[in-house]
């Protein structure tokens, strides 16, 4: 091709690989990887190790620029991957020019990050072979088969991950259930496999379900814990509130397990997230040894949703949901018997400047008498007094009560099974009679014998187990002299046992009261758990 008298030709330089390839041993690294750290992956590991050390010694032109090898990793995800990315950063520094794998799988799962690389690589000169599919990066048409094993190998690794989802999902549904004892408070691994109570521990965690059901808030119950020094899972004296929560939540520690409450989204990313009903879950009751009874577990459930679905009780608030507290109990029970609004406890400065606590209803303090305009604003020290004497009364009541359990104890122990004796004796006087029958008719020569003694034996199977079943419910239907003389020590105790509050306290009111109303500024109606009602003066 001819040009024109003005242009000089400038032929291209040697590219500085080349000439290095030429006169130079080339830097060669190896790249090995295995996903898993059982013993038949360690041994490959090791084979791979070997195997690329005695290749590129025995090559003239190369020369060992080191051995980069992950294991127990998976090859979705580079970022993970130690000697991977310590490869890269190499390359990039320009201290190796080749780099040589066994093969696409194993380089990369991802094609994304596959490409990525291999591009990255490719600007800097530096090449990569796959020994298993001969290919070598820095022939210009080589890209396209990349992208087309790394799709491949992509999709070996989504199928693994269904297969490994269908083995766990298979295993959860056989109830075979494996524990992370790492951060689980209270147990540990016992020998024969299965979960053993730490005891030291256990005692944590009944007292967390013990301030909680007091009524105390995480945030106290995270200072309780940490000022007697108690540690968490990892031995640490740092408690948080999500951890708390955490272990109230924790169906483990009433023996059952609940599998598959989160789940990997994406096997390229490993991204975990919380199973909201996208995939079935699995629920193993009994599983192991209990540290909270269950009816105290349901307890704290019932209290977590009722703390969680609070709504706020102030117009003014700017959120609406609302807040648990703690520090008052009388915030959770106290309503307006004319409104129904909730009354709130809040500070007045007196003429003298003294500071006076007083319980006024949140409709009056948001909107002054517009909707609610005969409720009282209550002294916080006559109310106590008031609440504390409505409490003496119900204990009062207790001989009342006494005497009818008392009354009702016999009834209760004589009825118990009578039915079911009724009619297992009824069923034998019938059992008799049909049997008397058909003695008659045999004697008369009326029926097949052979016919007759069969119903015999069925007859006689059934009487046995009528029987047996008799003695048992007489059996359990007798009160032994050993269980009458604990249900009078019990009686006894109750009738003797005296009971005066004198002090107001918190945690005790919360076990004990369902609802303070106020009536007027003379009087409340203290509303018991059980529906138990008592009218107290405001003095």
């Amino acid at each position: 091709m001819k040009t024109a008298e003005n242009v000089t030709i400038i032929p291209p330089k040697v590219q500085q690989t080349e000439a290095r390839d030429k006169y130079h041993q080339l830097r060669v690294a190896a790249y090995c990887r295995v996903s898993t750290e059982q013993e038949e992956q360690q041994n490959s590991y090791e084979v791979q190790i070997a195997y690329y050390t005695d290749l590129i010694n025995r090559k003239k032109e190369w020369t060992l620029a080191g051995i980069f090898a992950d294991k127990g990793i998976s090859g979705t995800q580079t970022k993970s991957r130690c000697e991977f990315n310590r490869m890269i950063r190499m390359c990039k520094n320009k201290k190796i020019d080749l780099v040589i794998t066994k093969s696409i799988s194993r380089f990369a799962r991802n094609t994304v990050d596959c490409l990525e690389h291999i591009r990255q690589l490719k600007e800097l000169g530096i090449g990569v072979i796959f020994e298993k599919e001969h290919i070598n990066t820095l022939n210009i048409t080589s890209e396209f088969t990349v992208a087309l094993y790394g799709s491949f190998a992509q999709a070996e690794s989504e199928s693994i991950s269904k297969n490994v989802i269908w083995g766990k999902e298979k295993a959860y549904r056989e109830g075979r259930v494996s524990f992370q004892y790492k951060r689980l408070l209270g147990y540990r691994k016992g020998d024969d496999g299965k979960p053993e109570i730490v005891p030291e521990q256990a005692e944590t965690v009944r007292l967390i379900y013990k301030l909680f059901l007091d009524g105390q808030s995480m945030r106290n119950i995270k200072y309780s814990l940490e000022s007697k020094g108690v540690l968490t899972a990892t031995s640490s004296k740092t408690w948080n509130e999500s951890l708390i929560r955490s272990i109230l939540k924790n169906e483990k520690y009433v023996g059952d397990v609940l599998m598959q409450k989160t789940f990997t989204a994406d096997c390229i990313t490993h991204r975990v997230v919380k199973n909201n009903g996208e995939r079935a879950m699995y629920l193993v009751t009994d599983h192991h040894e209990p540290i909270i009874d269950r009816d105290t577990y349901n307890r704290v459930q019932q209290e977590l949703a009722r703390r969680s679905s609070k709504r706020k009780i102030s117009d003014k608030a700017k959120t609406e949901q609302g807040k648990y507290s703690s520090k008052y109990a009388l915030t959770e029970l106290m309503i307006c018997g004319h409104c129904g609004s909730p009354y709130r406890r809040v500070i007045w400065t007196c003429r003298n400047k003294n500071k006076m606590a007083v319980w006024r209803c949140m409709s009056r303090l948001d909107h002054g008498k517009t909707y609610c305009s005969d409720s009282p604003s209550i002294s916080e020290d006559k109310l106590h007094k008031a609440i504390i004497h409505a409490i003496n009364n119900y204990y009062s009541c207790r001989n009342d009560i006494v005497r009818i359990l008392k009354a009702n104890i016999g009834t209760v122990l004589e009825c118990q099974g009578q039915e079911e004796i009724m009619a297992a004796e009824q069923r034998l006087k019938e059992i008799d009679r049909k049997r008397n029958e058909l003695v008659d008719l045999i004697a008369s020569g009326g029926c097949d014998e052979e016919q007759m003694y069969s119903q015999f034996e069925k007859m006689y199977d059934e009487e046995q187990k009528l029987n047996e079943r008799l003695t048992q419910l007489k059996a359990e239907n007798q009160t032994s002299a050993e269980t009458q003389q604990k249900l009078d020590r019990i009686m006894q105790m109750i009738e003797t046992e005296k009971f005066e509050l004198e002090i107001f306290d918190n945690v005790l009111i919360r076990k004990l009261i369902e609802c303070v109303k106020v009536i007027s500024k003379n009087q409340i109606t203290v509303i018991f758990k059980g529906g138990y009602e008592v009218n107290a003066d405001i003095e």
